[in-house]
């Protein structure tokens, strides 16, 4: 007696595009005493708005060329990943694009100290009720 249950296929996912079509391309790792030396010389606020628009032009440039960065790459030798996008995704990469870049002018536009102060207002605006209730004696 078979069953409408009894056929399991077997095997892993097979993914859009593989290692020979660029699918898998692994990061270099970038040497942390350059990063360090920087952090030192800059400001917080500075810090974190370069560290936004470093993550801005390092998207734009993943997006511009191919994922492979070396001749040998298989990326190189096989079509680039922009051809393989839908229109959909293009869409959806632009408008996560400009969201980050609306982000980092929003973040440069304040200090931290105006943060602080707007965070303290909401606070006070808040109702008592909020507030962590009194436990114990006295």
């Amino acid at each position: 007696m078979s069953s409408d249950y009894d056929f399991r296929p077997g095997g892993s996912l097979k993914l859009k595009g593989g290692v020979t079509d660029g699918g898998i391309v692994k990061k270099k790792k970038k040497s942390k005493s350059k990063d360090k030396e920087k952090e030192k010389s800059a400001s917080p606020g500075e810090e974190r708005l370069k560290a936004l628009e470093r993550a801005i032009k390092e998207e734009e440039t993943r997006a511009s060329s191919p994922s492979g960065s070396g001749r040998d790459s298989p990326a190189a030798v096989g079509m680039s990943s922009g051809d393989r996008k839908t229109a959909a995704e293009r869409r959806f990469e632009e408008a996560q694009r400009k969201r980050l870049a609306d982000k980092v002018a929003k973040l440069a536009r304040k200090s931290h100290k105006d943060r602080v102060n707007e965070f303290n207002a909401k606070l006070e605006a808040l109702s008592e009720h909020h507030d962590i209730p009194k436990v114990g004696p006295g």
